[in-house]
């Protein structure tokens, strides 16, 4: 069974079957971006009423468990999370609430500072506020999952002291292996070493590069030299594949409502648009050929499963209660 720690855009019935065609057996959702509370329960809505309208491939997972038993039923478990914290407005209160309607992932900051911390574009980091603690040790009870992919370094170090249990970077890369602003430093990912965090390895051409979108031996090399700094049980995969995006979809992930002007998220000026995926990932069920890549560069059986699923359960058990 492979976990995909996250995946977004716009799900239907063609894009779950080709999660199960590709043996995922789990994966976490983005539900939103820039949305606030009304709109965040619109998309609830919407993900119960397109998980219902397909209960013969797909469950809404709450618990280790029920990944567990659903990925192993030959369906497709699905993980409600959000990249960003707007869902709360500010409410403290919220993120019960929100984790009584079946959230389990949260990311702190998407791309931009907000009250509760930095994120991984500003030119400083302003680290962990007031409020970004309070809402971690919140989310640590309600038992939502910390999710710090587009998070400064300072922020994500704080918010791993302040957590009472191990967080995530759901999708990224190491610095140290692609430099690129999205990607967590040497300092985090020895953190969440010492944490028992996982990170989840992105196939993402913009944060991952040309080279290790190759070939799936050179990205399984990539996911090797993450796993030399970060240890074998904090190294997982975070595809951050996306479904049926558009042009609207990119400028809406990038732009929100915060700028009348262009920004290219994790692009550049010469790679404005969407970017191709890797070579040996044209089509979403190619990602059945990962197990297969690790071992050809040297992972055994136990380290493939740690990776392909072992390592997300492992954290989901330590986070979702």
């Amino acid at each position: 069974m492979i976990i995909d720690g996250l995946q977004c855009g716009h799900f239907d019935r063609a894009a779950i079957q080709a999660l199960q065609a590709g043996k995922v057996g789990g994966v976490v959702v983005t539900c939103g971006f820039w949305e606030g509370t009304v709109e965040s329960l619109d998309s609830l809505g919407r993900w119960r009423d397109l998980v219902r309208e397909n209960a013969d491939v797909a469950e809404i997972a709450l618990t280790s468990a029920d990944v567990k038993r659903i990925g192993e039923a030959g369906k497709v478990a699905v993980i409600l999370g959000f990249q960003n914290s707007n869902l709360f407005e500010g409410r403290i209160r919220f993120v019960e609430l929100f984790a009584e309607l079946g959230v389990r992932v949260v990311q702190l900051t998407y791309n931009n500072q907000n009250e509760l911390g930095g994120s991984c574009y500003e030119t400083e980091d302003s680290g962990l506020a007031r409020f970004g603690k309070e809402v971690v040790r919140e989310m640590n009870k309600a038992g939502i999952l910390v999710d710090c992919s587009h998070v400064g370094d300072r922020t994500t170090l704080d918010a791993i002291e302040a957590s009472s249990k191990p967080i995530a970077v759901t999708h990224a890369n190491a610095q140290a292996v692609f430099e690129h602003k999205r990607n967590k430093s040497t300092d985090v990912l020895k953190a969440l070493r010492e944490t028992k965090g996982v990170i989840g390895c992105a196939t993402y051409r913009n944060i991952t590069g040309d080279f290790y979108c190759k070939t799936i031996e050179n990205w399984c090399t990539m996911v090797a030299k993450t796993v030399e700094i970060a240890g074998i049980d904090s190294v997982a995969i975070g595809t951050d594949r996306s479904h049926n995006f558009t042009a609207p979809d990119y400028a809406w992930m990038r732009q929100g409502r915060w700028t009348r002007g262009v920004d290219y998220g994790a692009g550049s000026a010469s790679k404005p648009g969407k970017q191709p995926p890797p070579e040996w990932f044209p089509k979403v069920e190619d990602i059945k050929i990962i197990p297969d890549g690790l071992r050809s560069v040297g992972f055994s059986p136990e380290e493939v499963a740690k990776i392909t699923h072992g390592n997300w359960l492992r954290l989901y058990e330590a986070t979702f209660a």
